[in-house]
């Protein structure tokens, strides 16, 4: 069990938030009578314990702690019996004891003639019936003279029933001094019965705006908020999102058993911005979860509040502008911690900097060479896998000259560059007028899926020799020719990087992240890196004889490859047909259908009056072709499903949920994923969706939690920006019994990965 505020609410005083006084009222005894302890010396090297543990208490085993402070004396492992198993609702599985325990305690001297040993012994327990109280802490500092046999009880009380002091020679046996009601061996007694928990902790929120709360805790003197123990959450508004809370900078607070963290005395306020979906007068409740003590006394339980707070009505101008302000902050997460891991901390790359900072020379050349790398790796994503079919087909048709070799792969490259900045501006713009967008946003919105299907099923159409791209738009002959053959290459990067948006390779995530987070400059030499190492296979083909002299002659197997080649665009309309239809429900795949139907009725009709027949067929092949845009104006006018059931097994996420689960002292897989995002289906076949990874789940007590991406989605954008994530996949661990955030593993996935990351810590 750990000791850091994990435990804070199972491991403090008083669940009644009264204090010692109102204790004795209601029948509960000093701590000290309630876990009495009797030590001995029980021959050389070993000192023998005893606890009497009085009815309805029991002491925590992982509670029981030894330490000296004295010269040369050296402790041994303390030596306990096994306790009863017990499931405790904060800590999970532990082990306690009742009615009594003896236990021994081993140490060394290096000097052998030492008179006397001192040891503290910290013990930690509750009351089990009501009322149900957890005591903190509690220390007892004992001095056993080693050239007497007596036993002693010590803790009856502070200072009650001491033997004399053995070191004034009055006589052998035990000096022990209690710790009280008090947080640690040093800490102060207690002068007043503490406050009730709504006198101590006042909560209270307000509106500052249409667009913003301000949540205030007041505490009298001595009191302190814990700032990783409070928290506020959205408890009821319709279409209202919560922002990142502005926490202000805390007093440091260091205690013997917790380490040092962050609290705030007097009065903290904590301004909170409010994403709304409409303007007119709403009222938003909230609910408060706090924890904090009183100096050098009690420490309260967990502490909940609700509040409603009245908004007023907001512009539309207001409403923009929280929008960007909601989208262009970064989520934080509340619990304080010391070193927060991030997505390219998982996969050991570089971390980009925080918004607003000066990226360094160092970073922006680490950034670079991870999105020439990623773009690189993109080339064996398959997502990718259908265009590179037409790249190598096109790199064999050059085999007849070096030049046409060089001319075919500089203008893919040039396709593939001018798409990536175009991708790169887009969002770089989007994202500062406050849309949240990250690496493949674009196959969020229904009408861009549909206009894709179109697109993959009219090369599939062409390769299929159903029609001729560009063959004879502006007549024959041999420099219109090659212009066409251009245009083809350029149009392939084109595609290549439209398709390869659904997917997120290795040393991609943490240069996109960087992209976001740098000025508008550095971001699109960012994407263009990108673009380069997603061309760069190509162009060393083209550009070392070598390499090109190794693909085969062309020759009549290649109209064969080309018709093959078409079934590849078949199948991945498809599957982006099947992710409109999660977006928008059956409808739309009918509707896409029928629009693709329609398409082709028209190429294949253009075709069959391209040179021959009346004009007149021709303005008919037209007409019929942009007849296949009405299903798409059907297709932008249907509404989301209700619910769009999530491919893996899991718990819908949402951060209410995944706050409750951790309280509970479960472990929790968030996976963040989208339908339309190959890596993540890729990783779920092998990985998330297998027996094995099931059967991790049982093993570990951990729940899998799925935000899924599909749809814009405000709760699991913010999700995505709090680990600097700029597209999914996303995959976040929360070990049970760690505060603070999760751990961000790498884009792909092994079994091992998923294995390390759930294994106990």
């Amino acid at each position: 069990m750990r000791s850091l505020p994990t435990g804070l609410t199972a491991m403090f005083l008083l669940a009644l938030a009264a204090g010692a006084a109102h204790a004795q009222e209601d029948g509960l005894l000093p701590v000290e009578q309630a876990f009495r302890l009797e030590a001995k010396t029980a021959g050389a090297g070993k000192l023998a314990l005893h606890w009497d543990i009085a009815p309805d208490y029991y002491l925590y085993r992982s509670r029981i702690k030894a330490k000296t402070t004295q010269a040369g004396l050296t402790l041994g492992t303390l030596e306990l019996p096994a306790g009863e198993k017990k499931q405790d609702e904060f800590l999970g599985e532990v082990e306690v004891y009742h009615h009594a325990i003896d236990a021994t305690l081993p140490y060394t001297l290096a000097d052998a003639a030492a008179k006397s040993v001192t040891v503290s012994l910290t013990v930690q327990g509750c009351h089990e019936t009501d009322p149900k109280i957890c005591y903190p802490p509690h220390p007892t500092t004992v001095t056993l003279d080693l050239a007497a046999a007596a036993t002693v009880a010590t803790n009856t009380g502070p200072g009650a029933g001491l033997p004399p002091n053995p070191l004034a020679g009055n006589g052998g046996g035990v000096l022990a001094s209690g710790g009280g009601l008090q947080l640690g061996a040093d800490a102060g007694a207690v002068d007043s019965a503490p406050l009730p928990p709504e006198q101590a902790f006042v909560f209270e929120a307000i509106a500052q705006s249409p667009t913003a709360i301000l949540a205030r805790w007041t505490m009298p003197k001595n009191y302190y908020l814990y700032r990783d123990r409070s928290k506020v959450t959205l408890a009821g508004g319709d279409g209202i999102t919560l922002g990142a809370p502005q926490w202000p900078a805390g007093v440091d607070h260091t205690d013997e058993h917790f380490g040092t963290v962050q609290v705030y005395y007097d009065q903290v306020e904590l301004p909170i911005g409010l994403l709304r979906d409409r303007g007119d007068a709403q009222t938003v409740k909230l609910h408060a979860e706090y924890q904090g003590c009183l100096e050098n006394g009690i420490c309260y339980p967990v502490m909940q509040k609700d509040v409603s707070v009245d908004l007023p009505a907001a512009t539309d101008e207001q409403l923009a502008a929280a929008k960007a302000a909601f989208i262009a902050a970064p989520a934080e997460s509340i619990a304080a911690e010391a070193a927060p891991a991030t997505a390219a901390d998982a996969a050991g790359q570089e971390r980009p900097p925080a918004p607003g900072s000066q990226p360094s020379l160092t970073g922006i050349l680490g950034a670079l060479l991870f999105a020439l790398l990623g773009g690189l790796v993109l080339n064996l994503m398959p997502c990718v896998l259908p265009v590179l079919s037409l790249k190598v087909l096109g790199l064999a048709q050059s085999g007849e000259s070096a030049a046409k070799a060089r001319r075919h792969a500089l203008v893919y490259t040039a396709g593939v560059l001018v798409t990536f900045a175009a991708v790169g501006l887009a969002v770089i713009g989007l994202r500062a007028a406050g849309q949240a967008l990250g690496w493949g946003f674009q196959l969020q919105q229904p009408v861009f899926v549909a206009v894709l299907v179109y697109v993959l099923f009219a090369i599939g159409l062409s390769l299929s020799g159903v029609y001729n791209i560009g063959a004879g738009l502006a007549g024959v002959g041999q420099g219109l020719s090659n212009r066409s053959g251009a245009a083809g290459d350029f149009f392939t990067g084109v595609l290549a990087v439209v398709v390869a948006s659904p997917c997120t390779a290795p040393f991609m995530g943490s240069a996109l992240a960087y992209a976001f987070s740098a000025s508008s400059f550095v971001a699109l030499l960012v994407f263009l890196a990108l673009g380069l190492g997603l061309a760069l296979p190509f162009l060393l083909v083209g550009f070392v004889p070598a390499l090109a002299a190794r693909l085969p002659r062309p020759g009549a197997w290649m109209e064969t490859l080309k018709q093959f080649l078409a079934f590849p665009m078949y199948l991945t309309a498809v599957w982006l047909a099947w992710v409109l239809g999660n977006q928008r429900g059956i409808d739309a795949i009918a509707w896409v259908l029928i629009g693709a139907t329609v398409l082709a009725l028209g190429l294949w009709w253009w075709e069959r009056h391209r040179y021959q027949g009346h004009p007149v067929q021709r303005v008919i092949a037209v007409v019929v072709i942009l007849a296949a845009l009405l299903p798409i104006a059907r297709i932008a006018r249907l509404e989301a499903p209700a619910a769009h059931a999530a491919t893996s097994a899991g718990v819908p996420y949402s951060a209410e949920r995944l706050a409750s689960l951790r309280a509970e002292g479960r472990s929790v897989f968030v996976d963040v994923g989208a339908d339309w995002c190959v890596t993540c289906k890729v990783n779920e076949k092998a990985v998330l969706d297998t027996d094995a990874f099931r059967d991790l789940l049982r093993r570990s007590n951990a729940v899998l939690m799925t935000a899924d991406w599909t749809n814009v989605d405000p709760a699991i954008t913010a999700f995505l920006q709090d680990y600097n994530a700029v597209g999914v996949p996303l995959y976040v661990v929360f070990r049970a019994g760690e505060a603070g955030r999760g751990h961000a593993l790498p884009t792909v996935l092994t079994q091992a990965i998923v294995e390390q990351a759930l294994a106990p810590h």
